[in-house]
Formats: C-alpha cells, sequence, structure tokens
C-alpha cells in the first residue's frame, strides 16, 4: 500500500470505526469483545484490497455481515455477555427508561440464534431493504421475510417485558446503541 492510500486508510478507520463497531456489537450479540475482533478481521481484510474498494463503508459492512454469517453457520458457542461501560447518559436527562430498554433488547438479542439477530440488525438497525438482505445473507426474499417474522415472534416471546416498558410512558426517541428492533404487541 503506498503512502497516500495508506493515509486513506487511517482517516477511514480514525472516522468510520465507532459507527462500524455498534454494527459489529449488534451482530455479535452484544458482546463487544467478539465485535473488536469482527471489525478487527473486516478492516484487515479491507486494508489489503484498499486500492481497488469504491464505497469503503459499504464494502467493510459487507465483509462484517459475511464474517457473522460465517460465524452463525460454523455454529460456534454462545459466549458470555460482559458489559465493562455503563451506558451512554445525556448531561441532565433522566434516561433511565431508555437505559432499561436497551439493556432488556440487548439480552433479548443475546437469546436469539446468531442468524435471528443478523436478520433483524440487518433489517432494522441498518435499515436493509429484505432484497438487499437477502443478497448479503445469500438466501431468498421469502427466507428473509419468514425468518424476520420467526424473530420478532421469538424476541416478544423471549422478553415480553419489552411490552411492559412501553406502557403508561411516552414513546422514547429511537435509540441505535443497542435498541435496534421496536417490538409491539
Amino acid at each position: 500500500m503506498d503512502a497516500e492510500a495508506q493515509e486513506s486508510f487511517r482517516q477511514f478507520v480514525a472516522n468510520r470505526s465507532s459507527a462500524l463497531l455498534k454494527t459489529a456489537v449488534l451482530l455479535s450479540g452484544g458482546d463487544r469483545h467478539a465485535a473488536e475482533d469482527l471489525l478487527q478481521n473486516a478492516l484487515i481484510k479491507a486494508a489489503g484490497r484498499w486500492h481497488q474498494i469504491d464505497e469503503p463503508e459499504a464494502y467493510v459492512r459487507q465483509i462484517l455481515y459475511r464474517q457473522q454469517v460465517g460465524r452463525w453457520r460454523l455454529k460456534w458457542p454462545r459466549r458470555e455477555l460482559s458489559v465493562a461501560e455503563p451506558p451512554e447518559t445525556a448531561p441532565g436527562a433522566d434516561l433511565s427508561a431508555a437505559a432499561e430498554l436497551r439493556v432488556v433488547m440487548r439480552g433479548a438479542l443475546a437469546r436469539l440464534t446468531a442468524r435471528q439477530r443478523t436478520v433483524l440488525v440487518l433489517r432494522y438497525f441498518e435499515d436493509l431493504p429484505e432484497a438487499d438482505v437477502a443478497r448479503l445473507l445469500g438466501c431468498s426474499v421469502g427466507t428473509v421475510r419468514s425468518t424476520t417474522h420467526r424473530s420478532l415472534a421469538r424476541l416478544r416471546r423471549l422478553a415480553p417485558e419489552l411490552a411492559a416498558l412501553g406502557q403508561g410512558r411516552e414513546p422514547q426517541p429511537p435509540s441505535r446503541d443497542f435498541s435496534p428492533v421496536e417490538v409491539h404487541r
């Protein structure tokens, strides 16, 4: 890699790594260490082909998705979730309901299979159309639809407390931290 490409890659990593890490955390079910590994592997792969890449962020995101698909196809064992940092808070705001929702959502997502979680992250966090999700995962649009439907149903069964969190409270603005899916009953 020449000096210009190296500097371009460094700038990309500095500017976009936090957003890419958020996606990786969601894809890995909240396991920050697995997410960091996922992102690091994706960036290594991208660095090797940097001079050929037209849209770097799209390329790295696709690597993230494909690596995650490879992980759930291999049926890797689940890892324990450990959180070292409390949720972010805005100065002067009472975000206890939003924090509670993120914690419940993270736990509920972690109880889904990797395939279900990946489909939900791509559909609702990344806001990709079904056709794009199908292309990324190498399956049909019908499979994406049925997996989405079943995943949301399972999420509702696994975390009925999500419905209780929204009752009697004003709707919270959507947070892209760890609440990629709005679950309604």
